[in-house]
């Protein structure tokens, strides 16, 4: 297998702002308010997410997905759309968020026109509809193709599984307790997109290799046909989010129960 690190400065540079822009707030925070908010935990968890998407793109993974093997390409879109996401959602939750931006930054754009567009992706109905979208489209024969083709479509794709993954763990997770969802719609939400991404796997291990980019894929590592291949990526996804959408539902449904078990009038 292809062991080449794809040192594109792009991604370098956003996940050095990123985490500078966190590091700031981070530390605006914890002087304002001690470790309450900004503790290292937190912290960890928003760097392991930025290490997490920039290896997906810059590490051999992004070789070997895009050259040989579907199940590497899978699990890249997964670090991308899922794991990384939903890392710096965590480490992001409480004020940490509201600082991420320095008030001049922050001002500025409290100003544009993103501040509308933001408001109106998290819209949680237009969070979950943007998720299932992007999933079903750039799984589409022709498009997974055709983004494979042509770099710049390529990278597209990747921007989109990742804009998609932060507006669904934003709603499932709910950083700054905005409550656009209770603690069961957030279950509900989680669960939903665990159906879809099961209907997509499932999809994948019943049909014959959908890809025709794969199929002609010469020396397949590990001795693997095309079909083996393909159904062996749709039992990543599926592992993947039952690990992550069933732990969040765990979590969320506990918490629903005993939100419910005090609300009820005792005697």
């Amino acid at each position: 297998m292809e062991n080449v690190w794809t040192l594109d400065p792009a991604p370098i540079v956003l996940a050095g702002i990123a985490l500078a822009l966190y590091g700031q707030a981070f530390v605006r925070l914890r002087r304002r308010a001690g470790a309450t908010h900004a503790d290292v935990g937190r912290a960890l968890l928003f760097v392991l997410g930025v290490a997490v998407s920039l290896l997906a793109v810059v590490s051999p993974v992004d070789a070997i997905g895009e050259d040989q093997l579907l199940t590497v390409h899978m699990i890249q879109h997964l670090m991308l759309g899922d794991l990384g996401p939903a890392l710096i959602v965590l480490g992001t939750r409480g004020p940490l968020g509201v600082f991420f931006l320095p008030p001049p930054v922050l001002r500025v754009v409290a100003r544009s026109p993103l501040r509308t567009l933001a408001s109106f992706l998290l819209r949680p109905t237009v969070s979950l509809v943007f998720w299932l979208v992007m999933l079903g489209a750039w799984h589409v024969p022709a498009s997974y193709d055709a983004a494979i083709a042509h770099p710049a479509l390529h990278t597209f794709e990747h921007v989109c599984f990742a804009l998609a993954g932060f507006l669904a763990w934003t709603q499932i997770i709910d950083p700054h307790r905005r409550a656009r969802l209770s603690v069961g719609q957030r279950a509900m939400f989680a669960f939903s997109m665990l159906v879809a991404s099961g209907l997509l796997a499932e999809v994948l291990i019943a049909t014959p290799p959908l890809y025709p980019y794969y199929v002609h894929v010469r020396d397949r590592p590990f001795g693997w046909s095309a079909g083996q291949d393909q159904s062996k990526a749709a039992l990543a996804m599926m592992a993947e989010q039952i690990a992550m959408l069933a732990t969040a539902m765990t979590f969320l449904v506990r918490a629903h129960v005993e939100r419910v078990s005090v609300e009820l009038p005792t005697g």
